[in-house]
């Protein structure tokens, strides 16, 4: 096993830890909502400690459900994931195209694909070696007249 699936699968037991020990631990079994975010938490912390607090500002949008709320919220969650897993693809797919790059400058002629030669085919064109289309082999619609 190399390095990085170790660490890979050290980063998804800490994860899971991070997800079942509260749970498993009863930590906030004494509190009437033990999973509330952190904005219920401090709006109920201003209203203890000074119960006339009138807010600044009120929110542009209110849901009138929980469960809408919640599902906005995993929404925001889904576009971020999405917009920061198309810049990381981005990112090593440019990292690869210039590597590759760079490999096939070095290369010499005929070697620029790597494992695979090219070789001219009939009308010019290069393929790789082994990837001949079905006319070369005289396969029907090969203009070679043959039926």
């Amino acid at each position: 096993m190399n390095k990085n699936a170790k660490i890979n699968i050290l980063l998804v037991v800490i994860v899971a830890a991070l997800a079942v020990l509260p749970l498993a631990l009863g930590l906030g079994d004494d509190e009437k909502e033990p999973f509330a975010g952190a904005d219920a938490q401090a709006e109920t912390a201003i209203t203890e400690i000074k119960p006339d607090y009138e807010p600044w500002f009120s929110p542009l949008y209110e849901p009138p459900s929980g469960e809408i709320e919640s599902a906005l919220f995993a929404l925001q969650a889904a576009i971020g994931a999405g917009v920061l897993a198309y810049y990381f693809g981005l990112r090593k797919g440019r990292r690869q195209g210039a590597e590759q790059a760079a490999r096939t400058e070095e290369a010499p002629p005929g070697e620029a694909l790597g494992d695979q030669a090219a070789e001219p085919d009939g009308d010019g064109a290069h393929q790789p070696v082994g990837a001949r289309r079905s006319a070369d082999a005289g396969g029907a619609g090969s203009g070679t007249g043959q039926v």
